[in-house]
């Protein structure tokens, strides 16, 4: 059903925001557009399915996050307008874009000066196909660029983006050709590539190369030569898709230095673990659900922090061994710690966390863990039974100290 957003409405929403819902709207009057402008803040306009160039022109004088992305298709005249918009621009509602229609959104960005920066995201992200002309153009833009609808990319239109100096988001490309991967390599800034689940060692070699967050999390497999040329990148790797790693793949990634994100896999095998180990930086492993006594001794040796929250168990014998971790340590999935020498050895190690100490999990706790749990300086997160018997070691150890 259509319907027509008036001056009338406009002002009423200008006098009473939350009392309007303008995104009930399917086309807006050129007196409310310009009425509208005037509005500080977030402008949802997302039911809007045409957009006069006129009205265009009236709200990209609008200071702050502009939703359109109702709009399936936009003049190059109104492109031209909105481009002067200071703030986020969503017109992720678009399935194609004329070369006119880039070259002019491309000038949407960085506003302002050093001091007062106006950050403006430009989403486009319903195009599912992009011509190497408005790359080129759109590779402009100065901020952050979602093209999440892309699901392939020429080399050429990889080349011109590569040129992009921000954020970019292809997370919707399932496929990347070895020179695509060769021309984002050279990107600078945040690079996602989420939707890839595979890539080719000549593809990891030339991804290795970004300066930047680069976004892998779709990737299902990972050859050892992919392995040993990620592991040469900088900054953190996220390859939190992978459900299994190969030995040799350990040993390579291993020697990464920075962040290692493997929250997809759920088992870990001895030699695995020996390799990882070895690492320096945060490693997270939150998808593994067991862990030997040998891994856990080889994971202890791990220099900085350390995510195993998917664990709800360990022996008297892993826990003894991660008790001896330098680092902190998340296993807030424990559901239980007894008295035995191991899990109380890991409860003061826990307890000596810097800041706060979640262990939602627990639903066991023995009366000696609980004591040295209770010594935790900082807030302290349980639950139920748990929290009731840190509460009263607490007591017994004011007692002790009055």
């Amino acid at each position: 059903m259509s319907k027509k957003l008036t001056l009338e409405i406009a002002q009423e929403f200008l006098n009473d925001p939350d009392g309007v819902s303008c995104e009930d709207y399917t086309s807006i009057d050129d007196a409310a557009a310009q009425a509208l402008a005037k509005h500080k803040g977030t402008l949802d306009l997302d039911g809007l399915t045409s957009l006069s160039d006129a009205a265009a022109q009236a709200l990209a004088q609008h200071q702050g996050d502009l939703y359109l992305d109702g709009l399936t298709s936009l003049s190059d005249a109104a492109a031209q307008a909105l481009a002067q918009h200071k703030g986020d621009l969503d017109l992720s509602g678009l399935t194609s874009l004329s070369d006119a229609a880039a070259q002019a959104l491309g000038k949407h960005g960085r506003w302002g000066t050093k001091w007062e920066h106006i950050i403006s995201n430009l989403y486009l992200n319903g195009l599912t196909s992009l011509s190497d002309a408005a790359a080129q153009a759109l590779a402009q833009h100065k901020e952050t660029l979602y093209l999440v609808g892309l699901t392939s990319l020429s080399d050429a239109a990889a080349q011109a983006l590569a040129q992009h100096e921000g954020g970019l988001y292809l997370d919707g490309l399932t496929s990347l050709s070895d020179a695509a991967a060769q021309a984002l390599g050279k990107h600078k800034g945040w690079l996602d590539l989420r939707g890839l689940t595979s890539l080719s060692d000549a593809a990891a070699q030339a991804l290795a190369q970004h300066k930047g967050w680069l976004d892998l999390n779709g990737l299902t497999s990972l050859s050892d030569a992919a392995a040993q040329a990620l592991a040469q990148r900088e900054g953190v790797l996220w390859l939190n898709g992978l459900t299994s790693l190969s030995d040799a793949a350990a040993q390579a990634l291993a020697q990464h230095e920075g962040g290692l994100d493997l929250n997809g896999l759920t088992s870990l095998s001895d030699a695995a673990a020996q390799a990882l180990g070895k690492h320096e930086g945060n490693l997270f492993l939150r998808g593994l659900t067991s862990l030997s006594d040998a891994a856990a001794q080889a994971l202890a040796k791990h220099e900085g922090n350390l995510f195993l929250r998917g664990l709800t168990s360990l022996s008297d014998a892993a826990a003894q061994a991660l008790a001896q971790h330098q680092g902190s340590l998340d296993l807030r999935g424990l559901t239980s710690l007894s008295d035995s020498p191991g899990h109380v050895a890991l409860a003061r190690k826990l307890a000596q966390r810097e800041g706060n100490l979640g262990l939602w999990g627990l639903t066991s706790l023995s009366d000696a863990a609980a004591q040295a749990l209770a010594k935790h300086e900082g807030d302290l997160y349980l639950d139920g039974k748990a929290e009731e018997a840190v509460k009263l070691a607490r007591k017994r150890l004011a007692k002790k100290s009055d």
